[in-house]
């Protein structure tokens, strides 16, 4: 174990007694969960949470005078006010609650880009971009005659800002890009992105799932018009996710649905609509589902989110060390730096002679949970010139003693696949 890690604290100690699901075994082996780019675990505070709802708060929000429509209203709209101040929106406004950051993007495809697109303007995109900020463009282009474009990779496979700048030109209406790859685990340069839109008259979009979850995230530092998160990756339940949008760019945009909550007036030929955030709200939300992201938020805002990220690099440090060591793993993506900064806690790999799928079933048996498969980034690993790929993804309840078990099992899986075909 290198000095690093035995110099500094650590973070998991601190919190993995909060999260009940790691305690349990698989195939008889201590559970070591490593897909924490599919999706996180919950710590207790945010199951209890959930429980809490239905047990004492459980009603319609909005609607109703009674007493339990009212805790349920404040308990929805207080989870609003959260994430608000979790990435430091201007207004609470500017938080539309979704299903999840598939819904906050194509909420945008449809409100804003079938309003302002046309037939010749570009929408930027990368070849690293998962498949639900691709596939919503895709559509919008082949309604509206929108072009498509797309930022190519660095021979360190990242972001190519030389590329990108060649790409945006007056035509440019869109810049739609991860803040961090799900595959490659790089962290693109939202600033200069954001920056280079700016002088061309470019909204922008940042699918920040990848970010919000590990770092600190500043949507008014940023400068972005519109970013999507989803809160199952962070620490919260599945079904909520969040679209933060400047207030002006959500006054603008017309409802993406119709129904209850987010009008204001009906008759039987005509509909006005509720002001912001419920004019994209409509129906009933995913209220306990809100309220549970809410604490989630505060769970995080417990430890602190520079506090997470800075532990975060030393484990990316040591992962990207012990993995470098094992000869058969090809990993993608850029290198971190030497304290594990400049790229998230994600490693992508290949084994020679090994299936990703063969891979992720034998660590299975030794209780180690990867991903397999194209992680939803399908013209990626054409790119890369794989069909598919291995990933370990680490959170902040994640140990180097568990990147430990994991080194090994993966080498035992090696060294057997190794032997079969000797």
């Amino acid at each position: 174990m290198t000095a690093t890690i035995v110099t500094q604290p650590l973070l998991a100690n601190e919190v993995r007694a909060d999260f009940p699901i790691l305690a349990q075994q698989v195939n008889g082996k201590p559970l070591i969960y490593l897909d924490n780019a599919a999706t996180s675990q919950k710590p207790q505070a945010v199951l209890d949470a959930m429980l809490h709802y239905y047990q004492a708060d459980n009603a319609n929000v909005h609607r109703g005078v009674h007493t339990l429509s009212g805790r349920a209203t404040e308990a929805y709209e207080g989870a609003r006010d959260k994430v608000a101040a979790f990435v430091n929106a201007a207004s609470r406004d500017e938080i539309v609650f979704t299903r999840n950051a598939s819904e906050a993007i194509n909420l945008v495809a449809y409100a804003w880009g079938l309003s302002n697109l046309e037939k010749g303007d570009e929408v930027v995109l990368s070849v690293m971009e998962h498949h639900s900020n691709l596939v919503p463009w895709q559509l919008i282009a082949h309604r509206t005659g929108a072009v498509l474009k797309h930022v190519p990779l660095t021979d360190t496979q990242e972001f190519d800002t030389e590329a990108f700048h060649s790409l945006v030109t007056n035509k440019t209406k869109l810049i739609a890009v991860n803040h961090v790859s799900n595959t490659l685990g790089c962290i693109n340069p939202v600033d200069e992105i954001v920056a280079t839109a700016r002088k061309y008259g470019a909204r922008v979009l940042i699918d920040a799932c990848q970010s919000v979850p590990h770092m600190p995230v500043d949507v008014q530092a940023l400068g972005c018009d519109w970013l999507v998160a989803s809160g199952h990756k962070m620490c919260g339940p599945t079904g909520a996710g969040f679209l933060y949008g400047k207030l002006d760019v959500l006054k603008s945009m017309p409802p993406f649905l119709g129904g209850g909550e987010m009008i204001q007036d009906v008759s039987l030929t005509t509909s006005t609509y509720a002001e912001l955030p419920h004019k994209f709200e409509a129906g009933t939300p995913a209220i306990a589902e809100a309220v549970v992201l809410g604490a989630a938020v505060d769970y995080l805002n417990g430890i602190g989110m520079q506090r997470i990220s800075d532990y975060e690099h030393v484990l990316t440090a040591y992962l990207y060390e012990q993995m470098s060591k094992v000869e058969q793993v090809t990993l993608y993506g850029p290198k971190p730096e030497a304290d594990g900064s400049g790229r998230a806690a994600i490693a992508t790999f290949t084994v020679e002679g090994v299936h990703a799928q063969d891979l992720s079933t034998f660590l299975d048996q030794s209780g180690v949970a990867i991903r397999s498969g194209h992680h939803c980034t399908q013209p990626l690993h054409k790119i890369l010139g794989v069909d598919s790929t291995a990933r370990a993804s680490l959170y902040f309840y994640n140990t180097p003693a568990e990147i430990d078990t994991f080194i090994t099992a993966l080498q035992e899986t090696i060294d057997f696949f190794g032997n079969i075909f000797d």
